[in-house]
């Protein structure tokens, strides 16, 4: 079992990016996604910047994964996406269906990213033939439904085409609209956001009147209130899941990375703190923490 750091799914200055991903380089994970996958207008860090920091990870004996931005709403949001696509070097995460039709076009294998809507069996096969070489589950399902959909013949046949990938630490990403939450929460329009989500680095919380969370605000993205926490569940994945997906917090992420590798067997589990759930993956409530 291998882990991987997903791509940010915040806005952090530049420093704070360069100083995670030095840690990175010093970790011991196995894999990094690299790229902006919210929003357009966040431009600390640009291509060029990630293609530089991606060659100081693979010198640091990492994978490097571009990923793509998952929704687009300009012309402009589709150059950028083939600059990505058109790489040269580094293995893309398509986290929206146009991008899997551009790397497709280019003859070049890739990464579906837990947004693409992959439900059964025959959309699996599908894009194996069409170039996929990993496949991040949707977050929102659970161990039964994947190990019943990797149990069917049309999949069994090309298994060994494809690694599947479980996100498994991490606010989950749940939706994405053309409309900015986060600048609405500052009573801002879109257009003149003045890039406000740079001050929540692990998003904006939303309770509700009763004072439960119950999701966080990350730009155009909604995401879990809770932070979703499969460490416990590590051994249900031997034999169905090649690698583990944390995705980066502000804070902590490599302590983190380090009690998943301590329990990938089950023999250092951790009390979950109040917050973290883990109800999808046992086929629950997504808010459920179960023992």
């Amino acid at each position: 079992m291998q882990f991987s750091l997903g791509p940010v799914q915040y806005f952090w200055p530049k420093t704070k990016m360069q100083a995670f991903y030095r840690d990175a380089a010093a970790s011991d994970v196995d894999v990094v996604y690299l790229g902006e996958t919210v929003c357009s207008k966040r431009r600390e860090f640009k291509l060029d910047d990630y293609l530089a920091i991606a060659h100081e990870l693979r010198e640091a004996g990492k994978q490097v994964c571009l990923s793509t931005m998952t929704l687009l709403e300009a012309p402009s949001e589709l150059r950028e996406l083939k600059r990505y696509c058109d790489n040269g070097e580094f293995l893309v995460e398509a986290n929206d269906v146009g991008a899997i039709g551009v790397l497709r076009e280019n003859g070049l294998p890739f990464i579906a990213g837990a947004a693409i809507s992959v439900y059964n069996q025959h959309s699996v096969k599908r894009l194996v033939d069409m170039g996929m070489q990993r496949w991040v589950m949707p977050v929102e399902l659970s161990r039964d439904w994947l190990r019943e959909l990797l149990s069917h013949d049309e999949v069994t046949a090309v298994r060994d085409q494809f690694e599947t990938e479980v996100f498994a630490f991490g606010h989950l990403p749940l939706a994405w609209s053309a409309r900015c939450f986060t600048a609405r929460s500052e009573n801002r329009h879109k257009d003149q956001c003045e890039l406000c989500c740079i001050k929540y680095p692990d998003g904006r919380r939303v309770d509700s009147q009763d004072g439960q969370r119950v999701f966080v605000l990350n730009g155009i993205q909604t995401q879990s209130g809770d932070r979703y926490n499969l460490i416990n569940q590590l051994p249900q994945m031997h034999g169905l899941v090649d690698m583990v997906r944390l995705s980066p917090q502000a804070e902590g992420t490599f302590d983190w990375l380090q009690k998943f590798r301590d329990n990938a067997h089950g023999n250092a589990p951790v009390k979950l703190p109040a917050g973290d759930v883990n109800g999808y993956w046992l086929q629950l409530a997504g808010m459920v923490q179960h023992a």
